[in-house]
């Protein structure tokens, strides 16, 4: 949801996306073990004769495309060993961003939970180095 408001709202002065979901579609039901994504992998499993019509209508929500519109800095997170949101889905919208100051945080040992509160002290500071005088 933060990609998608970062995207559309007027004003927006930063985008901190956690673990950012709806993104690439195609690949999080290729690579997903676990969550939404594998949902739609069952769907799709038995409505093949779907599947180019069911990504081509997910491709209106998929962050990727909404990133493209972000100029505002942007500070995402991403855990690399999280099964419910694949970090290549993540790492897919972050490299699409159109804005130049942009960070990602990467939690190697993480799963879905990412960052947590370090993550959260990581925000802190970034948003004081770019906003408090």
């Amino acid at each position: 949801i933060a990609i998608a408001a970062g995207a559309l709202a007027d004003g927006v002065a930063a985008v901190l996306p956690d673990i950012a979901f709806l993104c690439a579609y195609r690949r999080g039901a290729d690579v997903a073990a676990d969550g939404p994504f594998i949902e739609l992998a069952q769907y799709l499993s038995v409505h093949r004769d779907r599947v180019d019509d069911v990504f081509r209508t997910l491709s209106y929500f998929d962050g990727v495309n909404f990133a493209r519109r972000i100029h505002a800095p942007a500070l995402f997170s991403v855990a690399l060993m999280d099964t419910i949101v694949p970090p290549s889905t993540t790492f897919a919208a972050f490299n699409h961003l159109a804005s130049e100051d942009r960070t990602i945080e990467a939690y190697a040992f993480n799963n879905h939970e990412g960052g947590g509160t370090v993550h959260w002290q990581k925000q802190t500071v970034w948003l004081a180095e770019r906003f408090v005088a």
